[in-house]
């Protein structure tokens, strides 16, 4: 049985079962082993081993009926214990309801009988409190103060209870009869009254706030609250003088602290009453105290507007003078009027300098450091513009602030560097140029999208109501529109420069011999250097491009390269006679313009290279085939007086009269 359950091992399986019980029987392997093969012998070993399975599987089979039953016999002690749990859960849920009724019962009680008591307490207070009152009458009627509370000064908060009380009993009472003791009363109300508010004075000298409110707390009750407007008029004059002292002292010696100072004391002063509001100050509080702040402030808010403008005037001046020390650089003057509008439509008609040509050293005479001062100048201007200015003066006043924002950062900054920058674009025709222009450009976009954001964020809330937002519109309209033009000409030119160099570069490394081999079955070059070079020019302009612009402009001004690009190469290939390897040559060569071109990622500049590159092949095909190729997809909408004039820089043109392909 032993070996039986060996034979068992897990995984089971039946097949390898049969196998491993005749490979351990003698004479039983499918191969015979040492002996022969003896089926006799191997029948009786399986009919002794399912002998050994059915005693097996009775044994087995015992177990399990053993097992079965035990585990019948425990689920039913298991399920009895459920029970008895059971009910005693319910006992104990019965015993619980029945205390949480008695507890709701006993509350109950309680409550009722805090009623009772309360109802029969109030009146007793009333009436203790009644019986105190009269004894403290009884000796303002008897002309002496004995109680403690009328005497000792650390009660008199007590005291200005107890009086205030009497004095509103003794209004009642007929003044025949308690003439002398209404009187008596009345002058300890005044008394007490007048301690009270020489306690309240001596705690605001002490800072002692807390005993101050307090006292005020008492004061509420006395006829002294009726004097509150008067006591904020008094309150008011102090502030006056004070607000007279803090902007006095700098208003003519430094604009800057005096207007600083002023936008705060505003603040702080509407804030204080903002405060007082919430005080019963009566019906007509706002109104009043809206006449105490104008009456603090109307001389200083009626000369702001003119001080803020001066201040930005003189602020924005150093600004620009700092930084322009800073580069050493003295700015040129810039013409105006009739002369200057003469010189910018010449300009703008024929794209040519005007003026001497400026070495500035790769300078744009663009700051962002000052971008950020003038900005935060104004955004300060603004603010104050905002909480200072009379609701109706408002619009008026930020549109005078922006238009000095216009004239320093538009005008004496932008606008000076573009004209600098224009007048550093060399000619054409120069030599080894640099080209710092995009660069301006590049500083020029970014300084206007903060112009623009502050425009949006800043000027657009005080405005968006009132006339004035046509009137801003407009002005920033005016402004884009004169920088765009300056922007589109400088750029214009500095192609004009690019394509210039790039003739420099084909006029000197191209060879005429470079499409007319003397060796045709020498030539080992992929393409030739003047193409090395003008591609690798090339893709580092396209690249200076794409980093100085943003949007579409990249696209405006690549696709104008790329036309350009393409012209120059179109026309250089026209200047050469083309050998059947020069041909060849000429094919590689426009391949790897198509592949620098490809960088533009304008879809228009790689088509103008492909029509190229098949108005190439016209230079190498056989002549049997050029009318198949000139009506090919890419050439048969060309005019055949093109195609005519590639086919005549071939050498081979007149020998194998080609001509009359196109006669």
């Amino acid at each position: 049985m032993a070996t039986t359950a060996q034979l068992f091992e897990e995984p089971f399986d039946a097949d390898e079962y049969i196998e491993r019980l005749a490979w351990r029987t003698p004479g039983g392997g499918s191969k015979g082993g040492a002996e022969a093969f003896d089926p006799k012998r191997l029948l009786e070993e399986f009919e002794n081993h399912i002998e050994e399975l059915k005693q097996l599987d009775e044994k087995i089979q015992r177990r399990v009926e053993k097992l079965e039953h035990q585990c019948h016999r425990e689920a039913k002690e298991f399920a009895h214990k459920v029970q008895d749990l059971q009910r005693s859960n319910q006992v104990a849920f019965q015993h619980f309801q029945e205390l949480d009724e008695h507890i709701s019962y006993v509350a109950t009680k309680v409550c009722h009988l805090g009623d009772q008591l309360e109802g029969v307490n109030t009146p007793r207070q009333r009436a203790v409190e009644a019986q105190r009152l009269m004894t403290y009458f009884n000796e303002f009627l008897d002309g002496d103060l004995r109680s403690d509370v009328f005497n000792n000064p650390d009660k008199i908060k007590e005291a200005a209870d107890i009086i205030q009380k009497l004095h509103l009993i003794a209004q009642e009472l007929p003044f025949d009869r308690f003439a002398d003791v209404k009187a008596k009363i009345a002058s300890k109300y005044h008394d007490l009254e007048r301690q009270l508010i020489q306690e309240f004075t001596a705690a605001q000298r002490r800072g002692e706030i807390g005993r101050m409110r307090e006292v005020a707390a008492v004061l509420l009750h006395f006829k002294f609250y009726l004097n509150m407007p008067c006591l904020l008029y008094l309150t008011s004059l102090c502030l006056q003088a004070h607000v007279r002292e803090k902007l006095d002292e700098t208003r003519h010696t430094d604009v800057e602290q005096y207007l600083k100072n002023l936008n705060d004391l505003y603040t702080r002063t509407t804030a204080l009453a903002t405060k007082l509001n919430e005080f019963n100050l009566g019906s007509d509080k706002h109104t009043f105290l809206s006449k105490l702040i104008k009456s603090i402030f109307s001389s200083y808010l009626e000369s702001y507007i003119d001080m803020e403008r001066e201040y930005l005037r003189t602020r924005g001046a150093m600004i620009l003078q700092r930084y322009y020390d800073s580069k050493n650089h003295q700015k040129r003057p810039i013409g105006t009027g009739s002369i200057q509008e003469l010189k910018e439509r010449i300009r703008q008609r024929t794209n040519l300098p005007l003026g001497p040509i400026i070495d500035t050293h790769g300078e744009t005479f663009l700051s962002p450091e000052l971008v950020v001062n003038l900005l935060q100048e104004t955004r300060h201007a603004f603010e104050r513009c905002n909480r200072l200015s009379d609701p109706s003066d408002l619009p008026k006043n930020a549109y005078s602030i922006f238009l000095l924002l216009v004239d320093h950062l538009c005008v004496d900054h932008i606008d000076y560097a573009l004209e600098i920058g224009l007048s550093a674009i060399p000619s054409s025709d120069a030599k080894n140029a640099n080209l710092y222009f995009l660069d301006v450009v590049q500083q020029a976009n970014s300084i206007f999208h903060l112009f623009d954001k502050q425009f949006n964020d800043q000027l657009m809330p005080l405005i968006s109501s009132s006339p004035k937002l046509a009137e801003c519109l407009q002005k920033k309209k005016e402004v884009i529109e004169q920088m765009e033009v300056k922007l589109d000409t400088g750029i214009d030119r500095t192609i004009n420069c690019m394509v210039g160099q790039m003739k420099h570069i084909l006029a000197t490394e191209q060879k005429k011999t470079d499409f007319r081999p003397e060796d045709e079955n020498n030539v080992m070059i992929q393409y030739t250097t003047a193409c090395s070079k003008v591609c690798a020019y090339v893709s580092r302009q396209v690249e200076h491009v794409r980093k100085s612009m943003d949007g579409k402009n990249v696209d405006t001004v690549l696709t104008e390269l790329g036309v350009r690009f393409h012209r120059l190469i179109h026309e250089h290939l026209q200047q050469y006679s083309y050998s059947s390897m020069g041909g060849m040559l000429a094919i590689c060569d426009v391949a790897e313009y198509r592949r620098c071109a490809k960088g533009f990622r304008v879809p228009l500049v790689l088509q103008l290279f492909d029509t190229l590159h098949a108005l190439c092949n016209l230079l190498v095909v056989a002549p049997d085939n050029l009318k198949q190729v000139c009506s090919g997809e890419q050439l048969t909408n060309l005019d055949r007086n093109l195609l005519h004039a590639f086919v005549q820089l071939r050498m081979d043109y007149r020998s194998a009269r080609l001509g009359r392909h196109f006669s």
